[in-house]
């Protein structure tokens, strides 16, 4: 991955062209003179694995069981 140092504080810094950079696989690092403020890089695929946790939650027979109306009355 490619990474630019940009002056967050220079005229000229345009965020439009920042963020083509980051969608093109840069990776961004905004700085306030020398001292790192913020990075701006590309946000990757994510991905969830089911199951990757199995038997961690049970769930009952009446789960998707229409809730009693003291509960929506807030009675306990």
């Amino acid at each position: 991955m490619n990474m630019k140092t940009v002056n967050a504080l220079e005229p000229g810094t345009n965020l439009s062209d920042l963020l083509s950079l980051v969608a093109a696989g840069t990776e961004i690092l905004l700085t306030d003179g020398k001292s790192p403020i913020a990075r701006l890089s590309p946000i990757g695929e994510t991905t969830r694995s089911a199951g990757l946790h199995f038997g961690a939650i049970e769930t009952t027979e009446d789960f998707d069981a229409p809730l009693p109306d003291d509960f929506w009355l807030g009675r306990p």
